[in-house]
């Protein structure tokens, strides 16, 4: 049974965050309209429960001790439009299909999570946007704008944060449905792994796919209960950014009487809003969920130390994630430097890499987008930095989707600067399609078998 979240007060949470600055902020019109939503969403049940967050945690742990591994995956933004079954259905099924190659080839459990069921916002370089000489506010996401451009549409109109909720809400339904009444059975998605297989653009996989495939026999003829494996655990996550948002979705937990941000399992706060005397970690100070930290190279260990002590103060294992967002190119001369000191520092953290962030690139056709193999660089570079410090690199947070779109380029099917065109979806930044995600599965398995 799932326990019961006492209905909202005022302020679960201190206030100190308002008066702190507050990064990637929409600037709202109308302040009336934009107290009524929140006070409305702080009416509204939960989106998770603070046991479900606790075992999350727990899971943590492990993979920071290297006994699970973390597999976070979902769009960079998800939209309004596209919160359909299907869509959501596709994405969960890439997301399961890695997790088994992956779980081969770490040797231990993975944690699925997912870039769902709330990441209706984004984070953007500049406030405003100039086409043709007019200027309008850039698009944040679903969650607070449309993305056409216009004058209307570029408006934040705080109903969006309530539209937000009731689609999450929708998600977590459907999310709920497909991991927990078979969908997620693991005979079904080792059989949709051998159709991926028969492409002969993964030949270089079909050791590893074999291995996996021998390994299901064999469970099969053991006797193994595979009617224990028809179920799967699968967490929500997303960039804690709308701070009206995530403080209307705090409550207080009627068990343990602590309070936990119910509009998802894990929480993120970004490259942009992580600064230690902002609003975005002050909040997140306060909420029991486990929080991650996106960390680009220019990040120094005293700024770790200084997140450590705001965001995990009693030292919990599972508590704190640090998301390395580097780049390629500068992965293999950042990390390890603050993987040491973190290291000698003793304080547990779980270290997982986000290879996408710090390698997007403008291909001579005009499209955002990113490189495939450099992607995979970035993870290889991640490894390595860990394997030399005998630490443990404790998973991947990757922006994919389950649609054959044509946003990222390489790839065994090899799509090129001339591809882009054919399906570029995104809104905001390219996203692994179906085919790429599993063949980064199969790439980083063979990592782990080495690491």
């Amino acid at each position: 049974m799932l326990e019961k979240v006492t209905e909202d007060v005022l302020s679960p949470i201190p206030d100190t965050w308002r008066t702190l600055p507050a990064a990637q902020q929409p600037a709202y019109p109308d302040a009336a309209r934009l107290a009524e939503v929140t006070a409305d969403l702080r009416s509204r049940p939960p989106l998770v429960f603070a046991g479900e967050v606790d075992m999350l945690q727990t899971r943590l742990a492990a993979a920071g001790r290297g006994e699970a591994f973390v597999l976070t995956g979902g769009d960079c933004a998800e939209t309004f439009a596209e919160s359909t079954a299907d869509h959501l259905r596709l994405k969960i099924q890439t997301i399961l299909q890695m997790a088994v190659v992956l779980t081969y080839g770490a040797s231990v459990p993975v944690v699925k999570m997912g870039r769902v069921a709330g990441q209706y916002a984004k984070p953007r370089s500049a406030d405003d946007e100039t086409r043709d000489g007019v200027t309008l506010p850039s698009y944040r996401g679903d969650a607070v704008n449309g993305h056409p451009f216009t004058a209307d549409a570029r408006v934040p109109d705080p109903a969006r944060l309530m539209e937000a909720y009731q689609r999450s809400a929708t998600s977590f339904n459907l999310i709920r449905a497909f991991t927990m009444g078979g969908y997620a059975d693991m005979r079904h998605v080792h059989q949709w792994n051998r159709g991926f297989m028969e492409n002969p653009a993964y030949k270089r996989y079909e050791e590893l796919a074999a291995e996996i495939d021998r390994a299901i026999r064999f469970m099969e003829a053991a006797g193994v209960d595979f009617d224990a494996m028809r179920t799967v655990d699968f967490y929500s996550s997303h960039e804690a950014l709308l701070l009206e948002y995530e403080a209307a979705m705090t409550r207080i937990d009627s068990r343990s009487g602590e309070p936990y941000n119910t509009s998802a399992h894990f929480l993120w706060i970004g490259e942009r809003t992580r600064d230690v005397n902002g609003a975005h970690v002050e909040m997140l100070s306060h909420v029991r969920n486990p929080v991650g930290v996106k960390i680009g190279p220019t990040v120094t260990k005293e700024e770790l130390f200084a997140l450590m002590d705001k965001l995990n103060p009693r030292g919990e294992e599972g508590r704190l994630t640090f998301i390395t967002r580097m780049g390629a190119n500068r992965i293999r001369e950042a990390l390890p430097p603050l993987i040491e000191a973190v290291k000698a520092d003793g304080r547990p953290v779980v270290w997982v890499t986000d290879p996408m962030h710090g390698n997007t690139i403008n291909s001579s056709s005009g499209y955002k987008t990113r490189n495939f193999d450099t992607i995979l660089d970035e993870v290889a570079g991640f490894f390595e930095s860990h394997r030399e410090a005998g630490t443990v690199p404790a998973g991947i947070h990757v922006e994919l989707t389950g649609d054959d779109v044509t946003e990222v380029i390489g790839g065994a099917e090899e799509i090129d600067d001339s591809t882009l065109a054919r399906r570029y979806e995104t809104l905001v930044d390219p996203r692994l399609n179906h085919q790429q995600s599993l063949e980064m599965a199969f790439s980083v398995a063979q990592m782990l078998r080495k690491a």
